[in-house]
């Protein structure tokens, strides 16, 4: 791949049918490298519309958000780092997943693993901080740190993202922000049903990067095997 304009770390689920059903309905499968169609589902007239922005990152959870590497950081230095990181923190369990409504985009968001995600969380973070670029003055205004409380001001200064630690909260996004997500959601949630695990595992810790276009890729899987 040419140069990656940035990297992140997310969970993405391993081979199978979540994975490829996830996949589908964003019509970008980031493992492959590849467009999907996506599904003629219910109530849901145009798709490509509701996730434009979603599928450029591909299906995740995001673990360290995408970042501009530090000066001599390239794919392979990162990878080191996550591998050495994943040696020794644990797999998380949750009970499952669910669909939500987050403030107007929906997302699958897991049950019953709160805690240990937020210490998962805040391990990657601390964990890959000197791997990242410091912000440029126009990356914190993207972040509109007008809106943000004093905390998350100070997060975003500190680990280079304002939801992180205490403000972290774990989720896999299926849509762009909507007018009406009500129909979308039910659609959706007959749509994932037969496929959703459970229990919900976070298994790896997985490097993505940012190609020319703006699209994620899937780089490597490091297992949790602390």
């Amino acid at each position: 791949m040419d140069q990656l304009k940035r990297l992140a770390v997310y969970f993405a689920p391993r081979p199978g049918a979540f994975a490829d059903q996830a996949a589908a309905w964003l019509g970008w499968d980031a493992v492959r490298g590849t467009t999907l169609p996506q599904p003629d589902l219910p109530g849901i007239a145009f798709p490509a519309v509701l996730t434009a922005e979603a599928r450029r990152y591909g299906f995740h959870g995001t673990l360290r958000a995408p970042f501009r590497p530090a000066p001599g950081i390239g794919e392979a230095e990162a990878g080191q780092r996550l591998e050495m990181l994943a040696a020794r923190l644990a797999p998380v369990t949750c009970e499952g997943l669910s669909i939500e409504n987050l403030q107007g985009f929906l997302a699958l968001t897991p049950l019953g693993c709160e805690a240990a995600l937020l210490e998962l969380g805040a391990a990657v973070v601390e964990g890959t901080n000197d791997l990242r670029a410091p912000l440029t003055e126009a990356e914190v205004a993207r972040r509109r740190p007008e809106t943000l409380s004093p905390r998350q001001r100070a997060l975003l200064q500190a680990w280079g993202y304002p939801h992180v630690m205490e403000e972290f909260r774990f989720h896999l996004t299926l849509t762009d922000r909507l007018p009406e997500p009500g129909p979308v959601m039910d659609a959706l949630a007959t749509h994932f049903a037969p496929v959703l695990p459970r229990p919900f595992r976070i298994e790896d810790l997985c490097l993505f990067g940012e190609d020319a276009a703006g699209r994620f890729h899937f780089l490597h899987r490091y297992p949790l095997t602390g």
